[in-house]
């Protein structure tokens, strides 16, 4: 009880912090910094002119073009307060919101066909527990600059309450929220897009793997041949659930990559309160062995919570920035992951677990 009480004295600490937000500015200093436009499909309801909680039967669409602050920590996200300062804020030129989905999906298919070398690769990133509109936006806006992503970054932000203590609520919401992420899905493919990546962290893992379920019950196969890969962060989902879902999937999109940490106190809280010995974020390649799934374990770079290591470790992403072939460290052959990664390969099994260790000589 004492360690469940320590945890949620941290959590409290980390939800009491600022929330960010998104900050129009055109300021002169913006008009000159690169920025990234992201598609954005959302079913919060709008309150008081803004994105909030609620839920809402019909989607919205939108587009932010986002500024890249040069002088940036990685893995950082800072926003306006204040004071604005473009050299160091993400702040936003511009806003489009769509009166139609054939209107996003129109400039969708623009923004696909200038995807370098034609690939026409589109990213879509659900953002997890007690995460606000503007967070989830700014948070991928983040993502895409620090991973220098060339595909075009799609988000989903589905009805949490933004709340600490709206767990329940957002678990529900969570479930509300899975025709949503299907009719995304379905307008990226219709907009054009010849891969599509899904990346979603914590709670968002479960709504993915849920979508992904009664999309494949509904055209059977369909997950395996229009996903190319999946990618889940600090998934907070019952480990027994998680091979359910994949079970009943025709086949697994590949790669299908599991970030895990077992300094992730979130998770171990969640699986305190669920009366459980782990969630999938803090599991390793035993609990899924059945599976063609390849877990990463970023424990020794946890820091804090511990509950999004692999998005805001500046050794994390300066590491896999510079792997070549990303997708060469998920493959199948465990021999074509040699020299790529530091840290010990292990193979049980279908799976394949990476357990990562800090290189001193990549800190910059």
């Amino acid at each position: 009880m004492r360690r469940i009480a320590v945890l949620i004295i941290v959590l409290f600490v980390v939800g009491c912090a600022p929330r960010a937000q998104i900050v129009f500015t055109d300021v002169p200093e913006v008009a000159d910094l690169p920025s990234r436009s992201l598609f954005v499909a959302t079913t919060r309801a709008v309150e008081a002119g803004r994105f909030k909680g609620k839920r809402s039967e019909d989607p919205y669409y939108l587009r932010f073009d986002v500024t890249v602050p040069p002088k940036r920590r990685l893995g950082d996200v800072p926003f306006a307060t204040d004071e604005i300062d473009a050299e160091t804020q993400y702040l936003a030129k511009g806003r489009r919101v769509y009166d139609s989905a054939a209107a996003f999906r129109s400039d969708l298919s623009a923004a696909l066909a200038r995807v370098p070398g034609g690939s026409r690769e589109a990213i879509i990133y659900v953002h997890g527990f007690n995460n606000t509109f503007d967070e989830g936006v700014l948070r991928l806006a983040q993502l895409a600059a620090d991973f220098n992503i060339h595909a075009v970054p799609v988000h989903y932000s589905w009805p949490s309450a933004g709340k600490l203590f709206g767990y329940a609520y957002d678990r529900d919401s969570a479930l509300f929220a899975r025709d949503g992420l299907d009719r995304l899905i379905t307008e990226v493919q219709l907009s054009g897009a010849r891969t599509i990546v899904i990346v979603a962290h914590s709670m968002g893992s479960q709504l993915v793997m849920e979508t992904l379920r009664q999309r494949d019950i509904a055209r059977p196969g369909s997950v395996g041949r229009d996903v190319a890969g999946v990618v889940l962060m600090s998934p907070d989902i019952d480990v027994d659930v998680f091979r359910s879902q994949a079970r009943r999937l025709q086949r697994l999109p590949h790669p299908f990559g599991i970030f895990v940490s077992k300094r992730d106190r979130a998770l171990n809280l969640s699986a305190r309160l669920t009366g459980q010995e782990n969630r999938l974020g803090t599991a390793d390649a035993n609990a899924v062995s059945d599976l063609e799934v390849t877990l990463i374990d970023v424990t020794s770079f946890s820091e804090g919570s511990g509950h999004f290591t692999a998005a805001t470790s500046p050794l994390l992403i300066s590491l896999f920035s510079r792997v070549a072939d990303f997708e060469q460290a998920f493959s199948g052959d465990s021999s074509g992951r040699t020299g790529l990664l530091p840290g010990t390969i292990l193979t049980v099994r279908n799976a394949t677990e990476i357990i990562l260790s800090p290189v001193t000589e990549l800190v910059e």
